[in-house]
C-alpha cells in the first residue's frame, strides 16, 4: 500500500514545503543533504543518524506502512518531534525537523509523550 498511513496525513506542499519524497534511505541521505551512518539494516526497517553541518536527526525507512504505524505507535510514548513520510520517520529536535522538511516535505508530528518524558523501561544506569 503506497501514500501515509491513518496516524498522519501527508504534506501537500501547499506552503511552500516540497512534495513529499520517496525512495531508499540512502536516496532520501541524498535529498536532504546529509551524512547518514546506518545503525540499524533489519528485513523491516531501516535506520541511520544523519548529520547536516549542526543539524542532526536520525532517518528511519520502512517496508511497508504497518511497520511505520507501529513505529509511530511505540514512539508517541516517549514524546517528540517527528517529520513523516509515506515510507520514513525522521526524528530530530524542532528546529532541525523544521529544516528537513524544507527538503523532504512530510508531515510534522509533535507527539506529547504519555510517560512523563520517561524512556519506558530504557533508564541509564
Amino acid at each position: 500500500m503506497a501514500g501515509c498511513g491513518a496516524v498522519v496525513g501527508c504534506g501537500s506542499g501547499d506552503d511552500g514545503t516540497p512534495s513529499t519524497a520517496s525512495g531508499s534511505l540512502e536516496q532520501l541521505a541524498a535529498k536532504a543533504k546529509c551524512r547518514a551512518e546506518i545503525q540499524t539494516d533489519a528485513a523491516d526497517l531501516r535506520q541511520a543518524t544523519c548529520e547536516n553541518g549542526s543539524r542532526r536527526y536520525v532517518l528511519v525507512t520502512f517496508t511497508n506502512a504497518r511497520g511505520q504505524a507501529e513505529w509511530l505507535d511505540e514512539a508517541d510514548d516517549y514524546g517528540g518531534t517527528y517529520l513523516v513520510g509515506g515510507s520514513w520517520v525522521a526524528v530530530g529536535g524542532p528546529a532541525d525537523i523544521s529544516a528537513l522538511r524544507q527538503r523532504l516535505g512530510g508531515t510534522v508530528v509533535d507527539a506529547a509523550g504519555k510517560h512523563g518524558g520517561g524512556h519506558h523501561g530504557h533508564r541509564g544506569g
